[in-house]
């Protein structure tokens, strides 16, 4: 119910910066990175739709889903001398080399994008940083930032995964559709916590990362 009220109190415009910023053609360059699944898809951990939502869910509870979500709202919620420690945070807690890439590549572009066209003062900072504080500086609700910023992180790696495995545009969409009230979940937890409770328990998801840095045959940087 918490969610529906703040959902009720978004105007248009901020509905529409928010649809712009999460949608596949900000250029952040997202389509490039798979989060590691193409690992696993290498090794035959994830092999087809039910696999790849066991593998998603995963993610988004016990790892980077949870913890990027963690760092947006503390990022929104912090004070301009403040972001950089929230930053620092971010960057340390990636478990990878790649993961790290992933994030920091990502929030520049985000960060170079946002500022020239809304003229924010914000830069250099890892990707749900970026997007916290600039949604911040918009004034744009967090928990639709947050819930939308999940999306389009569930969004890509289905798109990511429709590029390995054997499934197709609808079953992708229900994907999407079946996670949704994990991402509301997710959210609210973010929003009622704080950088005290973050933790990652997605060891698979990590290794697989890990591994993907030596993978000899790869499309995707992560």
């Amino acid at each position: 119910m918490a969610t529906d009220a703040r959902m009720a109190m978004h105007t248009d415009e901020q509905i529409i910066t928010l649809s712009q910023w999460l949608s596949p053609g900000y250029p952040v360059g997202a389509f490039a990175y798979s989060h590691g699944l193409e690992s696993l898809v290498e090794t035959g951990a994830v092999t087809d739709a039910d696999s790849l939502l066991d593998w998603l869910t995963d993610v988004l509870r016990f790892g980077a889903g949870l913890s990027d979500a963690r760092f947006l709202i503390a990022a929104y919620r912090a004070d301009a001398k403040d972001v950089g420690t929230v930053d620092a945070l971010c960057r340390a807690f990636a478990p990878s080399k790649e993961r790290l890439q992933e994030t920091d590549l990502q929030g520049a572009a985000f960060c170079e994008v946002t500022a020239s066209v809304w003229r924010q003062q914000i830069a250099g900072l890892t990707y749900p940083v970026a997007v916290g504080r600039a949604a911040a500086l918009e004034g744009l609700p967090p928990a639709l930032t947050t819930r939308l910023y999940l999306q389009a992180f569930v969004s890509n790696l289905v798109a990511a995964a429709q590029r390995l495995l054997p499934v197709g545009q609808t079953e992708g969409q229900r994907l999407i559709r079946t996670l949704a009230p994990l991402l509301a979940e997710i959210t609210e937890q973010a929003l009622a916590g704080s950088l005290d409770d973050l933790s990652g328990t997605a060891f698979l998801a990590d290794i697989a990362a890990m591994k993907h840095e030596t993978q000899y045959s790869r499309i995707f940087r992560t």
